[in-house]
């Protein structure tokens, strides 16, 4: 009885939470959009949900700059990270770095022609998408994007998170 209650305590540990949540392994994407103030943030919350239609999701913390920018936005596109971008990573989960289109100096990048949100340049893959449905959950929201359009580039690996920290190739 003690270990089930020490477990049902734990829940309620951030510390515990982030320990848990980070011993399953993801992959890094850098999620962008345009607009007047373009915006990017480093996401691993990022899973694929439907293939008919084509529906995709992210989770933005609702303290995030980014929450703000998607409640604002229609459209919003996903560039996962090749194994070697955890710099492009650590860049944009970084606070310090500039705010709009100046944080974008830092990172080759090109304009999705379908969400006018850049596309960070090196990537494995990029998907534009439309916002299709905002979902509050806890002290994050989840937005589900309806596929614009998606490109992959063959042969590379993904930079993957995991125990807190990124695994790449020059590890």
């Amino acid at each position: 009885m003690e270990r089930l209650q020490a477990a049902q305590d734990a829940v309620q540990e951030r510390a515990a939470l982030r320990g848990v949540f980070g011993a399953f392994a993801t992959g890094v994407t850098v999620v962008t959009a345009g607009g007047e103030i373009p915006h990017g943030m480093t996401a691993n919350s990022f899973t694929a949900v439907s293939l008919d239609p084509p529906l995709i999701l992210i989770c933005v913390g609702r303290d995030a700059l980014m929450h703000d920018v998607l409640n604002r936005q229609t459209t919003f596109a996903v560039s996962i990270l090749a194994a070697d971008q955890a710099q492009v990573a650590r860049y944009f989960a970084d606070k310090r770095r500039p705010v709009g289109r100046d944080q974008f100096d830092a990172v080759a990048w090109s304009l999705g022609a379908y969400s006018g949100a850049p596309l960070i340049d090196g990537s494995l893959a990029h998907l534009e998408c439309e916002l299709e449905h905002r979902h509050e959950a806890g002290d994050h929201t989840i937005y589900v994007g309806r596929l614009l359009s998606l490109w992959r580039r063959p042969g590379d690996d993904a930079l993957l998170f995991l125990n807190g920290q990124f695994l790449h190739s020059d590890c």
